[in-house]
């Protein structure tokens, strides 16, 4: 398995906010807890629409939600 070249900082986000657990942030933008899990983990890059509402949920930039690494990517 390739390395991903989208990573997030979701986890240490909801710990900044509350503790927030991941069946919290996934009601919150409308997903499930496994789709959470699976973005934090980085087996799953979520939608342009589903990173907006992730970014929205913490109050923060895109950019300090998700990062983009070109080095990490297969292409």
């Amino acid at each position: 398995m390739s390395k991903s070249a989208i990573r997030n900082n979701i986890r240490k986000l909801r710990f900044l906010h509350d503790e927030m657990t991941q069946k919290e942030l996934a009601s919150k933008v409308d997903v499930t807890r496994q789709t959470i899990i699976a973005i934090e983990q980085a087996r799953y890059s979520p939608s342009l629409e589903l990173a907006f509402r992730i970014a929205y949920v913490f109050d923060s930039p895109l950019e300090e939600v998700f990062s983009y690494d070109p080095k990490d990517d297969p292409i």
